[in-house]
């Protein structure tokens, strides 16, 4: 009697490894390893974006898409920037805003670390602070304005006081994220080390909480524009905020659209200085955006 043999599969012959590979470079239709990262930077990537928008800017209003009565053309554009440099009104309300910005920024900026780091450091001070903080932050800005005018009147204090308190939101609220994300265990080798207090906040605690620090700051940068824009329509005889008033009251809209322009202007370069900023500052750490 003959007994039939049934052949071996090839595939149960062949090792396992050399099985899965086969099945994967079947899925992926190639022998080369997949990227699942973004990929390297492009060199100045950041102005594709920018330079589309105006691209279609551009086109549409060529092709009369774009109504100009709601939108005038680039062209117009840059002419009304052009006649307002010219006669001096641009630059002056452009540094008037600059200036504004920048000292409360730094104010708002100073405060929110403080406050991160007295909040996320003590139990009593987070007790203390962060309730405060979450109420502001679910307030917005404009609804505290009558009150801050009554208080501190009309003036830049008040301008200062509005922009500042808009700033240090997103400073504390990111940063005092790090920072409660910050092992613990350095925090118990700080301690078996004898470092003081300050010694812990300094090499311990703020190297820590940079990576949320700069996440906020991105924002607190955007934030003190859109603040600017408000406050400076209060009261104001300077600013571009006041400039684009002015042209609104007249029915000037291009003048409206250089303002929105230079907002958008300074609003895209003080975030690229801070991620500049970061990716020095945090060149030692390897992620997806390195």
């Amino acid at each position: 009697m003959t007994t039939l043999v049934r052949p071996p599969s090839r595939v149960r012959d062949r090792p396992a490894a050399t099985v899965t590979t086969e099945g994967l470079e079947r899925r992926t239709g190639t022998t080369r390893p997949r990227h699942l990262g973004p990929g390297r930077p492009i060199p100045g990537g950041w102005l594709i974006g920018p330079t589309l928008l105006l691209a279609v800017w551009v086109i549409g209003s060529a092709t009369g898409f774009i109504d100009p009565r709601t939108l005038p053309a680039p062209l117009t554009i840059a002419d009304t920037a052009g006649e307002l440099w010219a006669d001096g009104r641009l630059p002056e309300n452009i540094l008037a805003s600059l200036r504004l910005a920048s000292v409360s920024l730094v104010i708002g900026v100073v405060l929110g670390v403080v406050l991160a780091l007295m909040s996320g450091l003590s139990r009593v001070g987070e007790a203390v602070i962060d309730g405060p903080i979450q109420i502001k932050r679910a307030i917005p800005t404009l609804a505290i304005i009558p009150l801050a005018i009554l208080w501190f009147g009309i003036g830049d204090s008040m301008k200062i006081t509005i922009i500042a308190t808009s700033v240090l939101i997103p400073v504390y609220i990111n940063t005092h994220a790090q920072l409660r994300g910050v092992d613990v265990r350095y925090a118990e080798l700080a301690q078996t080390v004898k470092l003081s207090r300050w010694q812990f906040i300094r090499r311990v605690a703020l190297p820590g909480a940079v990576p949320g620090f700069f996440t906020g700051l991105r924002l607190a940068v955007t934030i003190s524009w859109l603040a600017l824009v408000v406050v400076e329509q209060v009261n104001a005889t300077q600013g571009v905020g006041y400039l684009m008033n002015q042209a609104r009251v007249y029915g000037q809209l291009d003048v409206v659209v250089v303002g929105l322009v230079v907002y958008a202007v300074f609003g895209l370069i003080g975030d690229i200085t801070v991620r500049t900023v970061e990716r020095r500052a945090l060149s030692w750490r390897r992620s997806l955006g390195s």
